[in-house]
């Protein structure tokens, strides 16, 4: 019985399929008895054949007209359209536009950098030496310690005296390398040996600026740490012997690439001369073809600032040793304008070609170097308020790598060497020519000011100026602020500005509600566009600060790769 209804079940399946088939076939048939029936038609039958008669003569007639004559007719008089891409082309424009401005705007920013450099540099060598004698006054004059149980010393007089004692340290230290010994050994190398050592003696600069200020930095922290808190370190003396290593190290570093330097400028042939100038061209092969960012360039320009910086104390060097060699012949100085005056130019060509490079493989616009130069300008007027945390010379230092007490050094053994004072002649113009540099380092602290007020309004930067910093812990990177800097009635912010310059810093435990906060550069945006975001979560502020730094985040360049992260 179950197979009888089984084989039913399976025959009703079988005929349903088989109808189903039949229907989806009733289209396709039709259509194949229309097309027969048209066929058939006597009228479309012509039409179809006067169709094909129509292809077949177009066919030939193609065929005959593949001639070289109507080729080169058609490569003569053939035509088109440049607007019909218009948006490719007006890029196509800008850019070399861009590439016009680059060498304006790039030297702007250099010689905004190389006066910040010499403002810092000249600091040493003028108010530096005055601060520190003072220092040391009060601390002779005076007892140790108040009533009140606080040191006399303010936490930036500290700073200064540790400063002087480095430098007269390594100043009598460089008495014991002998110049002329060190010229002569370089000179008996061949070419190529040269060249590889002034290759590596950059590479060993770059690694000595990059750890050197963060000696210095945690020598100045540990002397005037406060005390009550619990001691982490190893003590003073152990830190100011690291710093005074570092800066004799770096000075002997600096007197071999002048002496190298030297050598090649007293080479017969000028090749070592030349083979050390086109290393700098070399460096743009090593920077064109990478990937850059903004803040990747702006590191990449403070390197090359200072690297400019350096150079023209080198050549200074250079000069003052061979004048001194030929007892101050003025017809020697010359002969050595030219190399000068080449090496000078190489470095120049260098800069602009690389920059230009890079702003046109990775679509920056030539309007980021007045960026780059507000963001150089807001430290100088930062570190100059009333509430600075940090003095401008070693702003300068963690921002371009820039160490001025190294090469003061070499410098001030090099002069002291070719230069003999005697007689009351000789101290006298020597006096005047201290006052001349202070006279100088004031000028240009001045117009130094007044040009970084002048970029900060135009970026539209003046109220970061005011922001009140948070407060940071260590380990952890600090919340950007909330607190919007609130002005007081009947007080401009010009007025503002120029007080926070002029005013002198006061003690953290003297001030009571001062009129402007603490400023801390590394808290504030340099663009003026960017949009200040409130991040509560630690991971999300983690993730915020790796996927974009700010220009003001940046302390020194690194060498592998332009890398900031």
């Amino acid at each position: 019985m179950a197979d009888t209804v089984g084989g039913g079940m399976e025959e009703r399946k079988e005929t349903e399929t088989e109808d189903k088939e039949k229907e989806k076939q009733k289209p396709t048939q039709t259509i194949k008895t229309v097309l027969g029936k048209l066929s058939s038609t006597p009228a479309i039958t012509e039409t179809l054949g006067f169709y094909e008669r129509n292809v077949n003569q177009e066919r030939k007639r193609s065929l005959s007209d593949l001639s070289l004559l109507r080729f080169i007719s058609a490569e003569l008089t053939r035509g088109y359209f440049l607007e019909h891409n218009e948006a490719k082309y007006t890029e196509r424009r800008e850019r070399v536009y861009t590439c016009m401005r680059i060498p304006r705007e790039l030297e702007k920013l250099m010689l905004f950098g190389f006066f910040l450099c010499l403002d810092a540099f000249l600091y040493v060598f003028t108010l530096l030496p005055l601060r520190a004698i003072l220092a040391l006054v009060r601390l002779i004059t005076f007892p140790c310690c108040g009533l009140n149980g606080t040191c006399l010393l303010q936490p930036a007089q500290v700073c200064d005296v540790l400063k002087g004692f480095i430098i007269v340290i390594c100043y009598f230290m460089m008495h014991y390398v002998d110049y002329s010994m060190m010229y002569h050994l370089i000179r008996g190398q061949s070419v190529i040996k040269l060249y590889i050592i002034y290759n590596m003696l950059e590479v060993a600069d770059r690694l000595f600026s990059s750890f050197g200020q963060d000696i210095l930095d945690a020598l100045y922290w540990t002397a005037t740490e406060p005390k009550e808190k619990k001691r982490a370190h190893i003590g003073l003396i152990p830190h100011f012997f690291m710093a005074v290593l570092y800066v004799f190290l770096h000075a002997i570093l600096i007197m071999v690439q002048a002496s190298t330097l030297n050598v090649a400028f007293n080479s017969h042939n000028k090749s070592l001369l030349t083979i050390m100038m086109s290393n700098n061209f070399v460096e743009i092969k090593g920077s064109v073809f990478k990937k850059f960012e903004k803040n990747n360039l702006f590191q990449m320009s403070n390197s090359d600032i200072k690297e400019r910086f350096t150079n023209y104390v080198l050549l200074l060097i250079v000069c003052l040793r061979n004048m001194e060699q030929l007892s101050w012949n003025p017809d020697h100085l010359w002969v050595l304008f030219p190399d000068v005056c080449m090496v000078i130019a190489s470095e120049i060509a260098v800069d602009v070609v690389k920059h230009a490079f890079i702003t046109k493989f990775n679509d920056i616009t030539a309007d980021v170097y007045s960026e780059y130069r507000a963001s150089l300008a807001f430290d100088l007027v930062s570190s100059r308020q009333k509430n600075a945390y940090t003095d401008y010379s070693d702003s300068v230092s963690r921002r371009m790598g820039f160490i001025p007490l190294p090469l003061a050094v070499i410098l001030t053994r090099v002069i002291t060497s070719s230069v003999k004072v005697q007689g009351s002649l000789a101290l006298i113009c020597a006096l005047l020519f201290y006052l001349g540099l202070i006279t100088l380092k004031v000028l240009n602290s001045i117009v130094l000011l007044g040009k970084s007020c002048l970029y900060i309004k135009e970026a539209k930067m003046e109220e970061k100026l005011f922001q009140t910093p948070p407060a940071t812990t260590p380990g952890k990177p600090p919340n950007k602020s909330k607190n919007k800097f609130q002005a007081t009635p009947g007080i401009s912010t010009d007025d503002r500005l120029s007080a926070s310059i002029t005013s002198q810093p006061v003690h953290q435990s003297e001030r009571t509600s001062p009129l402007l906060p603490n400023s801390n550069s590394d808290q504030f945006l340099t663009t003026p566009d960017a949009e200040e975001k409130d991040i509560t979560q630690d991971g999300l502020e983690l993730k915020h600060r790796a996927s974009k730094k700010d220009l003001l985040e940046i302390d020194r360049f690194t060498i592998c790769g332009n890398r900031i992260d």
